[in-house]
């Protein structure tokens, strides 16, 4: 997922090469996904730089960080407690000027540039397969672990064009939602 976040916005943000990417180190997860956008952003031309968040005064000492490295674009690795702080992150990329790429699509609909992850109502309607399963007698360690397999893309056009970018037409066919 991380590796096809930076592909997404390599696609949209084509002079794209240095790469902010907010992460929790305090989640196990940021680890696992620090070490799958490694090859991606190679592949892409990519230089990525780690700015770490695990508190809210972390938080304000990495957007300081972020603004003083000067990338040109931001990702954020999966995490909900920095997710908590949408607003103040979608601010931050708004008034530093910066395309940023989200995993959850409440960002775009805030004002980020772009998310790309799984549809979690698709997630939730799968869940209740599970719940019926068990509920009829299932163990739930006998059942099988399942990933996501419906992804959505959200693209903010306004603000594309308030950051001056003109996305692909090849991105935006792809989008499942537009907001305009």
């Amino acid at each position: 997922m991380d590796g096809k976040r930076l592909e997404l916005l390599k696609e949209a943000v084509p002079k794209l090469s240095r790469v902010a990417v907010l992460r929790n180190p305090a989640n196990p997860f940021t680890t696992i996904a620090w070490k799958a956008m490694q090859p991606a952003a190679e592949a892409l031309g990519l230089k990525l730089q780690p700015v770490d968040a695990s508190s809210p005064n972390d938080l304000d000492r990495a957007l300081t960080t972020i603004k003083a490295a000067h990338p040109d674009g931001l990702v954020f690795i999966v995490d909900r407690f920095l997710a908590s702080y949408r607003a103040a992150i979608v601010q931050f990329v708004a008034t530093n000027r910066l395309p940023g790429m989200f995993p959850y699509p409440e960002f775009a609909q805030e004002g980020g540039l772009m998310t790309y992850g799984p549809d979690y109502a698709d997630l939730f309607r799968r869940t209740a397969t599970y719940v019926d399963k068990i509920l009829k007698g299932a163990k739930p360690g006998d059942l099988p672990i399942e990933q996501p397999t419906k992804f959505e893309l959200v693209i903010n056009v306004k603000t594309a064009r308030a950051l001056g970018l003109k996305i692909p037409q090849a991105v935006l066919i792809r989008a499942d939602e537009v907001i305009r």
